[in-house]
């Protein structure tokens, strides 16, 4: 998986920070016309605890219809939804990226190689952004910006999400709400990588974008058909770093599996919904769960 693809993929926070740059740089698709879907949708349970498990995308297009049937009553019947980080406020979430994204010193162009260089100011001059735009970003900042945009070229977006919608319906009902990790955790998770790394997700981004839109679109067609095991596939066929896997998938599906274990000992319903790709493929939460002993249904 690349650093690029886990980076939109599993993360919101970066989603409803930087996608009205992209908006304005790129005319957004026309609409798509409605599209019935039946994402997949797990519960574990004992006798007085049920716990149900989504796999959600932090952007979609408009006209997706999937929250009914079975994922419906199941917040419905829930007195709670997790999330994997809290909904808070753009301008919270902007404090919190300008403190672990800016550079202390230098630009980020001065970090590239020459080739990489060139490639990355054609990529903003096509898109009518600055050369310098993002001179003062670490280069998993930029990264994540030149990563989303291709999301909203393809007419998605964050208020589009599953995420979005779940929170909406649950506010409406009065049902509280919680999260399993901080948007500074999340960050950090990406701030931390190396020097090396971080430019090498750079670089991938600005490799990969015009490849970006059909892969977005194969995964939402999997997602849709309640396929887990094809994204699982899908995503796993770009995984290249077995390190950053580990840190931002692997490690992280096994501490939500002993936050769902210790949460069956408490009575009640709770609803979590993760980025799909957490609950895809032989090292995925329900699999940390089964070898804890605990099994996990599909209910849809």
């Amino acid at each position: 998986m690349t650093i690029r693809r886990t980076l939109a993929v599993a993360f919101a926070l970066a989603v409803a920070a930087f996608s009205g740059i992209a908006h304005a740089q790129e005319p957004a698709a026309a609409p798509a016309p409605v599209r019935q879907m039946k994402p997949a949708l797990w519960k574990v349970a004992d006798e007085d605890t049920t716990i149900y498990l989504f796999g959600t995308i932090h952007v979609l297009p408009k006209n997706l219809v999937w929250f009914e049937g079975p994922v419906a009553k199941a917040l419905d019947a829930s007195d709670e939804l997790v999330t994997e980080i809290p909904d808070v406020s753009e301008a919270e979430q902007q404090k919190v990226v300008d403190a672990v994204g800016m550079l202390p010193g230098g630009t980020l162009r001065s970090l590239m190689g020459k080739t990489d260089r060139a490639a990355y100011e054609a990529l903003l001059k096509r898109l009518k952004i600055p050369h310098d735009a993002f001179d003062q970003y670490e280069p998993w900042l930029a990264g994540i910006t030149l990563g989303i945009m291709p999301y909203a070229i393809a007419g998605y977006a964050e208020e589009d999400g599953a995420e979005s919608i779940l929170r909406k319906a649950a506010l409406a009902k009065g049902k509280k709400e919680g999260a399993l990790e901080t948007i500074g955790f999340q960050l950090g998770l990406f701030d931390g990588l190396s020097r090396e790394a971080q430019l090498r997700f750079l670089n991938e981004a600005v490799r990969d974008f015009d490849k970006s839109i059909p892969s977005i679109d194969a995964m939402v067609k999997h997602w849709g058909a309640g396929e887990p095991e094809a994204l699982a596939n899908l995503l796993n066929s770009e995984m290249d770093d077995p390190a950053l896997a580990e840190a931002l998938l692997f490690q992280r599906n096994r501490d939500w599996a002993v936050w769902i274990a210790a949460r069956m000992r408490q009575p009640g319903r709770i609803f979590i919904a993760v980025g799909a790709g957490h609950l895809a493929g032989e090292r995925s939460v329900q699999h940390v769960l089964k070898i804890k002993g605990i099994i996990a249904e599909r209910v849809q």
